[in-house]
């Protein structure tokens, strides 16, 4: 195992012949100048479904339920510390990791990523084209049109791009996402006193369920798997790493913190405060959101907010063509070269950039973006919404509790499993999103 980077665009470019055995081994100093992976993941988890659920939470409970939103940006460091400890640690991928939990793992995760895929890619096209259609709604097909483009856009930038440029862009993104609710936030003139005092931990009535959607939903659910993998892509392939990992990860979840106040704040004030309430659901309500933006501040501020969702559901898009299709890439090759008797490491095949120019990874690339395009004509594709909800829900404690598996055992090396502080986040997240995934199964329309 190295600690190089990968050729294309990124630094320490020393093959593992030319380093001394004892370079191999030495804690690497966390610097921010190296910061991407979780950029990545931060652009990526949040999409427009976060928003909504966190401006729903805002205009329901005003600040009360603010810890919850920071509560779940501590269980997603956690785990998304815990999956980039697994690949830099074992210098195996977590498709590794489940595959020596037996064949069960592959079972699921293969028929899960599939289906989800499916489902998942018509509802990022279809979120991306909604304030693309309001900003221009004289362009001819309006919605459609613009799904279409989106999913051909995102399939063009990844499949023409390596990591390096995958990461710029998704730095552009973010960027522009964040400074556009937080400007909406500052904006809206937030309540200090009574943003702090939604700090304490309380539960309104019937804020329970909203509470713990707030805490599971903040920042990703199968992207949390691909974390290891970006941190592969740049990289980053062994402990030495460790240090940069987790400032890298603490700065990802810090700037989703930050995201998810800002929005809280925005339905606190715009819409708690005011009794008002969002016209239409889903993804639809942001749009109604841009309209009392326009009436308190003006259209600029209206527009302004528009470009910002597009731009949080287009990253998301984006970086899931990307993290998930290196991970389908991973399951499959590993799956063919098993079936072989062919030995690889999977961690050093993602840093030198060969998962991201496989065939599985494209034609996973592929699956999202042109078989969903059916789906775009439903008129109103009630089903497909609720099927995406129970699918989230269905992998994150999955994720949770593998990891929770994996990294008390003998597969990870003594120094770097987990303590009682992580055994702790990952129980309670594994739990939370159980209860979750029992609530969504009960919604459903029997």
């Amino acid at each position: 195992m190295t600690g190089t980077q990968d050729t294309e665009g990124t630094e320490g470019t020393e093959a593992e012949g030319a380093r001394p055995p004892a370079a191999r081994t030495r804690t690497r100093k966390a610097s921010w100048k190296h910061i991407g992976p979780g950029i990545v993941v931060a652009a990526t988890g949040v999409g427009a479904g976060d928003l909504v659920a966190t401006l729903i939470a805002g205009s329901k409970f005003g600040y009360t339920l603010l810890w919850a939103a920071i509560a779940g940006c501590l269980v997603k460091i956690s785990l998304a510390e815990a999956t980039g400890r697994w690949h830099l640690a074992t210098g195996r991928t977590i498709l590794d990791g489940w595959r020596s939990l037996g064949a069960w793992t592959s079972v699921y995760f293969g028929l899960y990523v599939i289906v989800w895929g499916f489902i998942y890619g018509a509802a990022a096209m279809s979120s991306t084209a909604l304030p693309l259609a309001a900003l221009f709604p004289d362009t001819p097909g309006g919605l459609k049109t613009f799904a279409i483009a989106a999913g051909l856009i995102g399939l063009a930038l990844v499949w023409f791009n390596r990591y390096a440029r995958f990461e710029k862009l998704m730095t552009v993104l973010i960027g522009i996402k964040f400074l556009i609710v937080v400007y909406v936030a500052v904006r809206v003139a937030p309540d200090v006193p009574a943003a702090l005092a939604g700090l304490v931990p309380v539960l309104p009535d019937g804020s329970f369920f909203y509470t713990l959607g707030l805490i599971g939903g903040v920042g990703g659910t199968i992207t949390m798997a691909a974390y290891g993998y970006w941190i592969n892509s740049k990289g980053w392939t062994d402990a030495s790493w460790m240090k940069m990992m987790r400032l890298d990860n603490r700065v990802a979840y810090l700037t989703t913190g930050v995201f998810v106040v800002a929005m809280l704040i925005i339905g606190a004030e715009l819409l708690h405060a005011s009794h008002l309430a969002l016209e239409g659901g889903g993804d639809k309500g942001l749009l109604g959101l841009s309209d009392i933006l326009e009436e308190r501040f003006g259209v600029f501020t209206a527009k302004l907010f528009l470009v910002g969702f597009c731009a949080t559901s287009f990253s998301a898009l984006v970086g899931v063509w990307h993290g998930v299709s290196l991970l389908f890439a991973d399951f499959t090759e590993r799956l063919l070269r098993t079936r072989q008797g062919i030995e690889e490491n999977a961690v050093e095949e993602v840093a030198k950039g060969r998962r991201e120019r496989s065939w599985p990874f494209r034609a996973y690339m592929l699956w999202l973006t042109f078989p969903p395009m059916g789906l775009l004509w439903l008129d109103e594709p009630f089903g497909l919404v609720v099927a995406y909800g129970v699918l989230g829900a269905l992998f994150m404690p999955f994720l949770a509790l593998t990891l929770l598996w994996l990294l008390n055992s003998v597969r990870t090396p003594l120094e770097w499993r987990n303590g009682w502080v992580s055994n702790g986040m990952l129980l309670v997240a594994g739990l939370l999103f159980v209860v979750l995934c029992v609530q969504q199964l009960r919604e459903l329309p029997w």
